[in-house]
């Protein structure tokens, strides 16, 4: 079946190789790179970020060499309200964002998913390494690479018009493949970091929007142990940059515990004191049918992270997650993955955590 596809061109050599795979499948494709910056000279460039006019040039380019229709659509004021403002919003409230799965949700399987329907395409393609036949989403075959926690936010309608060329193949084998069909950019190395910070100084780009609000540092007992710029530099299972001019008694190194904005508090403590045992979380977004009761399955937290065996109960508000065992560096704002083998159940957005 022919299908008019909008291919997601970032500049990268992932969504240039997806693009030319739909284009060799038969499907009638349009390339579309997404200015996410109203000034991207000030992004970073190269191997430190994406959405630079170099990644919009590099986009142009594949397009070429594949032989299709290529345009540029600005979507910088609904990137900065809908990622950036949130990406600020959520540490100022103590909480740790993703703005990879954000922009996910928001820009291309929202923004950009909806403008291509109303334009008559009947699916976006990208270069995520996850596979999906339109109503699964399965984990990508490159552990290295696999994406399916970012796209775990997506909603079984988004999912029904999103095409996945990249799921069956490793990274070395896109780049190979890039390579032989004549793509520029086969041997770009992959973007890093948070693609709007430009200088990779997240904590420098908080402090210019929130200000200074100069803060204790105390540990689990209360003592103040140093002193803070801005609680909302800091993120759950930090170690480095803590500023602590007093050493912990038994000379071990000390991790953030908590963040309270309330208090403008950051509390410290030993490494096995982030131990997390209990998660509930906010509504889920199911990719299968919601469960009626509780039922067992794993759990991912963040991108690449471990995944943890639990059992899922409904909650008042989400959903409540016990974990078999006890997993270290869990954040409110975080996404947590739900899977059954390399199949995506649902998302949902951690509220709270419980230790032992």
């Amino acid at each position: 079946m022919t299908l008019r596809v909008l291919a997601a061109m970032s500049g990268g050599v992932d969504s240039a190789v997806a693009a030319a795979r739909a284009a060799e499948a038969g499907h009638d494709v349009t390339g579309v790179h997404m200015a996410l910056s109203s000034n991207p000279q000030s992004y970073r460039s190269g191997a430190r970020g994406c959405c630079t006019l170099e990644d919009a040039r590099d986009a142009r380019r594949a397009a070429d060499a594949i032989g299709i229709p290529f345009y540029v659509w600005d979507l910088a004021e609904r990137f900065h309200r809908d990622v950036v403002e949130d990406f600020v919003s959520e540490y100022a409230a103590g909480r740790t964002p993703n703005p990879c799965l954000r922009c996910n949700e928001k820009i291309k399987f929202a923004a950009l998913l909806d403008r291509a329907l109303a334009l008559g395409f009947d699916a976006v393609c990208t270069g995520h390494y996850a596979r999906s036949d339109g109503t699964v989403l399965r984990r990508g075959v490159d552990p290295g690479k696999d994406q399916s926690y970012v796209l775990a936010v997506c909603t079984p309608e988004q999912l029904r018009h999103a095409l996945f060329p990249l799921g069956d193949t490793t990274k070395a084998e896109i780049r190979r493949e890039a390579d032989r069909r004549g793509i520029q950019v086969a041997a770009k190395p992959d973007s890093h970091d948070v693609c709007f910070i430009a200088d990779g100084d997240t904590r420098g780009f908080l402090a210019e929007r929130l200000g200074t609000a100069p803060g204790p540092i105390v540990d689990a007992g209360g003592t103040r142990v140093g002193d803070h710029d801005g609680a909302y530099a800091y993120t759950i299972g930090q170690r480095r940059g803590l500023r602590i001019g007093t050493p912990a008694p038994d000379g071990r190194p000390r991790y953030v515990l908590d963040i309270s904005p309330a208090t403008n508090t950051v509390t410290v403590g030993p490494r096995e004191a982030l131990d997390v045992t209990e998660i509930t979380t906010g509504p889920p977004v199911w990719l299968a049918p919601a469960p009626a009761g509780p039922f067992g399955c794993a759990v991912q937290l963040r991108a690449h992270g471990e995944v943890h065996p639990c059992t899922v109960e409904p909650a008042a508000d989400g959903l409540r997650l016990l974990l078999a065992a006890p997993a270290r560096g869990v954040a409110p704002g975080q996404t947590a993955a739900l899977y059954d083998g390399d199949r995506v159940l649902g998302s949902a957005t951690i509220t709270t955590t419980l230790r032992p």
